[in-house]
């Protein structure tokens, strides 16, 4: 019923809230429509090639570890450089120490797999 006059109020008739719910409802559940037909057409399928050998498989992931290995060697052989040139221009001893101890130990890192290879391990 209306304050002012005994006119009951329309049973119909929304709050801006209630709009505006409903309007961002209606809003994500385009979004999740879209974005689910979009997973579906926009799919690739992925044709395996015919090679089966294991043991080309295991090489493959083996030169890609190296590969990280060599990566996160040159970053350390780099951070140890930089050590260096900042305790030469600080005249700090230790830290020049930790610099060449960086630098060669990134460089053993960096450099593992022709190590390695020369030992005769891999």
């Amino acid at each position: 019923m209306n304050k002012h006059t005994n006119i009951p109020a329309p049973r119909n008739t929304l709050t801006r809230q209630q709009r505006r719910r409903s309007r961002r409802a209606r809003c994500l559940y385009t979004a999740a429509v879209l974005v689910l037909s979009l997973c579906a057409v926009l799919t690739v399928p992925a044709f395996a090639v015919g090679d089966s050998d294991p043991l080309a498989i295991v090489n493959n992931l083996s030169e890609f570890i190296f590969s990280i290995i060599k990566a996160l060697g040159i970053i350390i052989l780099g951070w140890g450089i930089v050590q260096v040139g900042m305790s030469f221009q600080s005249h700090d001893a230790s830290q020049r120490t930790q610099g060449f101890l960086c630098l060669f130990g990134g460089l053993m890192i960096a450099f593992a797999k022709e190590i390695l290879g020369t030992i005769g391990v891999v």
